[in-house]
């Protein structure tokens, strides 16, 4: 297994940690702000991970089709963990949720269906964009720092996240509208 594969591993490995770190204070261990830091340092290197992996991937044409499956995994479940405990936690309202979680299945199964035509859709520029979006919203409003400009910036981006899941969807499905008339 090569090293972007192996660092792929690890960022999966680190979602139950980011998880057991939020529960940390409903066991006690620490308070919520200790929970909250620890999962924001488990997050980014997590985020970390996934920069390293697809760069090195890249850099020492190490591409691999686990790399192509593994590598959007990891990341829309440790996104899909983030968000969870950011509703669970208070700080995103449901419908947040609903549409950055609801584009990542949509997308899912739009590359399903393509694959059974034997079309591999690959990351756009939009996508890219949102999850890079999504990768510093999150460790902020996670943090919950009690600042006007922090509070702010957090809102702001939760907004910015939403608008690019929602235009990097309509960008996939747009670009990849001829696997829905080959599917008839």
């Amino acid at each position: 297994m090569n090293l972007p594969n192996k660092l792929t591993i690890g960022r999966v490995c680190m979602i139950p940690l980011f998880v057991l770190a939020i529960h940390g204070a409903d066991f006690g261990w620490y308070t919520l702000e200790v929970a909250r830091m620890i999962a924001v340092s488990v997050f980014v290197l997590a985020a970390i991970t996934d920069f390293l992996d697809g760069y090195l991937a890249r850099k020492l044409k190490l591409i691999s089709d686990f790399g192509k499956f593994m590598d959007p995994l990891a990341d829309k479940v440790l996104v899909m963990a983030a968000m969870v405990y950011l509703l669970w936690l208070g700080d995103i309202s449901p419908w947040v949720l609903v549409i950055v979680e609801g584009r990542e299945f949509l997308i899912a199964g739009l590359r399903m269906l393509a694959s059974q035509k034997g079309i591999v859709i690959s990351a756009g520029f939009w996508g890219k964009v949102k999850t890079v979006a999504q990768m510093v919203m999150i460790p902020l409003v996670l943090l919950n720092i009690d600042h006007p400009v922090a509070y702010w910036a957090g809102i702001v981006l939760i907004y910015v996240c939403v608008a690019l899941s929602i235009i990097s969807a309509v960008d996939y499905m747009w670009r990849n509208r001829r696997v829905f008339k080959e599917a008839k």
